[in-house]
């Protein structure tokens, strides 16, 4: 496909998937994804991409609310933090939170808010929080649509 930008990886460096995860703890792809990674199309790195960013996007609106995109997209440009622009403003967030979540001390100067439920949690623990949340629904995903037991109970990759 032309016309779109190449789809980065999405490694960032600390693969559990060696060590025998179905799901990397660091990028949140499944061991088969990490594995053929370079030999995937780009349209198969976008699929793979766009259902990562589905994920995190949901496990940040879970806690977060994005209340100004422009200011945000700002900041991030600002402090250069590494992130996707054509990923939803909530993936955004948590780039800014791993880079510098112990840095920040109004959520509103960056364009985002904590929701009232979790205003009491520093920033730091809710960023692991949502890691935490994001490699559970990418371990659900992967348990739910990617193994398919078959009739003499093992277990194959579909």
């Amino acid at each position: 496909m032309q016309g779109f930008p190449r789809v980065k990886t999405p490694c960032i460096g600390v693969c559990s998937t060696g060590i025998g995860d179905s799901v990397c703890r660091g990028c949140k792809r499944f061991a088969h994804e990490v594995i053929h990674w370079n030999g995937y199309t780009e349209e198969q790195k976008r699929i793979v991409d766009a259902r990562l960013a589905q994920f995190l996007a949901q496990c940040v609106q879970n806690r977060i609310r994005v209340i100004d995109a422009t200011l945000l997209a700002w900041q991030l440009q600002t402090q250069q933090v590494r992130h996707n622009p054509d990923h939803d403003p909530h993936c955004w967030v948590f780039a800014l939170l791993k880079a510098g979540a112990g840095q920040i001390e109004n959520p509103t100067e960056f364009g985002f808010e904590v929701d009232l439920r979790f205003r009491d949690v520093p920033l730091l623990a809710l960023r692991e929080e949502i890691d935490q949340e994001y490699f559970a629904l990418s371990s659900a995903h992967f348990d739910r649509y990617h193994l398919v037991p078959d009739l003499f109970g093992e277990e194959r990759v579909s």
